[in-house]
């Protein structure tokens, strides 16, 4: 066997663009629609299909995979998303199977509740144009087979009903006759007996397992029921310091998607210590005025959110104490307790204060607020067993707006399974220190676990949405208000010992990173003494909404295969065989050669009427959306703009049409089929404008802090293209702060620059840190080129070029190709539908700038300038 994890192979695949990312319809037309699948979910997606459908070393049935993902990434919609691919791939009945009721509850929520508001499928499940439920079962004996059957268990319950057989309980023998997808949660804890060596063995149908049965044991003798079972299992949590533990997942672990790499993609919030020499009391008070100015700067952006705050105490007794005496506290608040925290030294306390006086929030105030937000009512405990179970919703559903609850009291019922995006403080209220070891004391590592539920990235956008909302988007911003709003803030006593602790804790679990740096981007002085930064413009355009006024067609919106030429439909004879776990054996015959094209309106309006109304997509309301202009669903399928116009080409016998009702019913579903994967190509919620707006230059380009990796490329200040940032005036900015890439083109463009000083009076080139955005003009999607070039040039009036530049590097090219496709696109002097009011600016985007390619780009440039 390979030393290699599978995982690291299929790395390999992934880097060499070996597997295919095109997700199934099967998936992304039944997953909820508000969540978008993000790019580290479809490589997961595309791992687990390749290796389903394929065969690499060391692979047997039954199979077995291991998702490695980090806290937040979205575990559970990637098991939504297998279960409808199973399904189509013949599988009805899933086991779901965890440690922790609450989490079973969680789950429940997340695939059986529609109207909660993390359910994870779409409103109506269509697979093969069939529409699918999703249903709860307490076993898979006569279940419906058209749907999608789930038990949801216990790890804890299911090894109990197995072991003590009882009436409509689970039994070895139930997995023996059909085929189970079991998806284990938290899976981390069925290892027990990996890690003790133990074994249950049943060498027959007779046979009883050994005293003691494990977990695992259990769940590993309901895999091996049946050849065709699969065992899916998901945790953040792997142990690769055991050597069992290694050995048994080398061929399984699929995907490792660890918190480090989810931090460094952004989709967690950014941690931040928060400690002080106040009371108990006055830090529980600073931290909900902290709390409360990220309240205050959401409401100011017209963003929603309610951010909850945790009080953390050492043991029940002490925690229900600590509710009680903030109650009591509460109360008896005044200005004075305010304006005793307004002397406090913490840099985002005192920001937080700025923030109030600037808005006219004096202290008066921050009492009244502060009261009605953090009544009694609005608290909750979590302590035992009883109140977990009481406030399971409560707790589940903090992000909801009708959601009042602001402050949860708990010690560790919480630590694991709670899904929260708008836990944004945690008051550690309990003053004692480190272990005085060298080694992590547990009672630091369970906190630093407590800490990693709060860190899931809240999302929000500003309008228009400049990107995803899922990731972090001031880290070249560290100044912005809305900053605060990525940050997750850890109130703890000023003990250094502790401190100390708690960030090697962290660091372990991939919470924050102790190698990050901040450094200031400045516009040179120099730069600002010029003519192009005091009365210099730069052209952009706008994100609006896609008008479809004008649509009255199919041919309006996508020019259709199907209109090109007619769809094909072949009527088949032959006899079946038997369909294994991923492919079909059976096999047809053509009745014969014969073909006729057939219009849609010779059908039977019933069998087409019956077509469309199996296909979601083609719901009158979703129509409207895209064709406003559409009276009536009997237009749509007799009018020649739509269904009216097309033919089928019908290939076989027809001296029984008028009986083929089957076949024609099956050719309409397959033409509708095709004709929305079409459509749906074309079909974007935005767009962005072909007319160009300038902006002043000195209002767009501003000052920021930045923050990255000590260790990476944008951190070498060594390096010869931050030398010549920092040195030559062209380089407006301070620093370069670049990546790889980014670096060798500015090392580029100072071999150019002597030729182009030549024709251009004035050559600056200005990075682009999030000052501005290009949109596509297809969708409106979001795009912040690297650099802009500008160049002046006295061509008998002045004539002032402005490039847009993107470096980009080879192992993110492919994913980022709309980018420069669109690009291409902008050139205001040959392309006449993209507008811009003053004749004398050029706008040009410029292909992907490659160190490996640079005579390619070099090319390009010259051809844009005409040099």
């Amino acid at each position: 066997m390979s030393e290699q994890f599978l995982y690291q192979q299929l790395d390999t695949l992934s880097e060499f663009g070996v597997l295919d990312k095109e997700m199934p319809d099967s998936i992304t037309q039944n997953l909820h629609p508000k969540f978008e699948l993000r790019p580290y979910q479809v490589e997961a997606f595309a791992r687990f299909i390749h290796c389903l459908n394929r065969d690499f070393p060391g692979k047997k049935n039954p199979l077995q995979f291991l998702f490695n993902m980090a806290t937040g990434s979205g575990k559970t919609l990637i098991m939504a998303g297998l279960i409808l691919y199973l399904y189509e791939h013949g599988y009805r009945n899933f086991l779901f199977f965890v440690n922790a009721d609450n989490i079973i509850e969680k789950t429940k929520d997340n695939f059986l509740n529609p109207i909660s508001s993390k359910y994870l499928f779409n409103k109506n499940i269509y697979l093969k144009n069939d529409q699918i439920k999703v249903t709860e079962v307490e076993n898979f004996e006569a279940v419906n087979e058209n749907d999608i059957n789930i038990r949801f268990t216990t790890i804890q319950k299911l090894h109990s009903d197995l072991m003590n057989e009882k009436e409509n309980a689970l039994t070895f023998d139930d997995f023996k006759k059909k085929k189970i997808v079991l998806l284990s949660d938290e899976a981390h804890h069925m290892n027990v007996s990996t890690r003790t060596q133990m074994e249950l063995n049943l060498t027959g149908e007779d046979s009883k397992p050994v005293e003691k049965p494990t977990w695992e044991n259990t769940v590993e003798n309901i895999f091996n029921a049946n050849d065709d079972n699969l065992l899916l299992e998901f945790t953040a949590t792997f142990d690769d310091k055991t050597p069992a533990i290694v050995e048994k997942y080398q061929n399984k672990i699929i995907y490792r998607y660890d918190l480090v790499k989810f931090r460094n993609d952004k989709y967690s919030k950014d941690i931040e210590i928060v400690r002080s020499d106040f009371s108990l009391q006055d830090r529980i008070l600073q931290a909900i005025i902290l709390n409360y100015y990220k309240q205050s700067v959401a409401t100011k952006y017209k963003i929603q959110l309610k951010p909850v705050i945790l009080f953390k105490g050492k043991t029940i007794p002490d925690s229900e104490k600590n509710k009680a005496d903030f109650h009591k506290f509460m109360d008896s608040l005044t200005r004075n307790d305010i304006n005793r925290i307004r002397r406090s030294e913490v840099p985002i306390i005192k920001q937080a204060f700025r923030f109030f006086d600037n808005h006219k929030t004096n202290s008066e105030r921050l009492v009244r607020d502060l009261k009605t937000d953090f009544q009694e009512k609005y608290c909750l405990a979590v302590n035992s067993k009883v109140e977990r179970e009481k406030y399971q919703v409560e707790v589940n559903r903090l992000e909801e707006e009708n959601n009042p609850i602001r402050a949860i009291f708990a010690v560790q019922m919480l630590s694991e399974g709670w899904d929260v995006l708008n836990l944004f403080d945690i008051v550690r209220c309990y003053d004692t220190g480190s272990t005085g070891h060298n080694k992590i004391g547990k009672a630091t590592i369970a906190e630093a676990q407590l800490i990693g539920r709060g860190a899931r990235y809240y999302p929000f956008s500003l309008p228009p949405e400049h990107e995803d909302k899922y990731i972090r988007k001031f880290d070249e911003d560290l100044e912005h208000e809305l900053r605060v709003l990525e940050e997750f803030h850890y109130h703890s006593i000023n003990d250094l010992p502790y401190i100390t602790e708690i960030k090697k804790a962290l660091v372990q679990q991939g919470l924050i990173d102790e190698q990050t740096v901040t450094r200031p981007l400045k516009l040179k002085e120099s730069f600002k003494e010029t003519d192009l930064y005091k009365y210099g413009v730069i052209w952009i355009n706008k994100q609006v909404p896609r008008d479809y006024q004008h649509v009255k067609s199919f041919e309006d919106l996508a020019s259709l295969s199907v209109k090109k030429k007619w769809h094909e439909h072949t009527v088949y004879e032959g006899s079946g065989g038997v369909t294994g776990m991923t492919e079909s054996d059976q096999t047809y015959t053509t009745r014969n050669k014969n073909s006729k094209d057939i219009p849609i309106t010779d059908i039977e309006k019933n069998i087409v009427q019956t077509a469309i109304a199996r296909n979601p997509f083609f719901q009158f309301a979703s129509l409207k959306q895209y064709f406003p202009q559409l009276k009536s669903m009997r237009e749509f399928r007799d009018s020649d703009n739509f269904l009216g116009g097309l033919k089928i080409t019908f290939k076989g016998n027809f001296s029984q049409w008028e009986d083929e009702a089957s076949e024609k019913l099956r050719a309409c579903c397959d033409l509708l089929e095709k004709i929305e994967v079409e459509l749906r190509e074309k079909i974007t919620e935005n767009e962005g404008t072909e007319y160009f707006y300038k902006e002043q230059i000195r209002d767009v380009f501003k000052a920021k802090i930045l923050k990255f990796n000590a260790k990476g490329p944008r951190a070498d200040e060594n390096h010869d293209a931050e030398r010549i940032a920092k040195a030559e005036e062209w380089f407006a900015f301070n620093g370069l702060y670049g990546t790889s890439e980014e670096k060798a083109f500015v090392q580029f463009l100072q071999t150019q620059l002597e030729e182009l000083q030549r024709t251009y009076g004035g050559v600056y080139l200005i990075r682009n840190e999030r000052h501005f955005y290009l949109y596509n003009f297809f969708d409106g999607k979001a795009f912040q080129p690297d650099f802009v070039l500008f160049l002046g040039k006295e061509d008998g009036e002045t004539l002032s070029y402005q490039l847009f530049i993107e470096p980009k590097g080879e192992h993110i090219e492919d994913f980022d190709r709309w980018k420069e496709d669109f690009l291409k696109e902008i050139d205001t002097e040959r392309k006449s539908e993209l507008i811009i009011e003053d004749k004398n600016y050029r706008i040009i985007g410029l292909p992907f700038y490659q160190e490996k390619n640079q005579n390619e780009f070099r090319e390009a440039l010259d051809e844009a300038l005409q040099l």
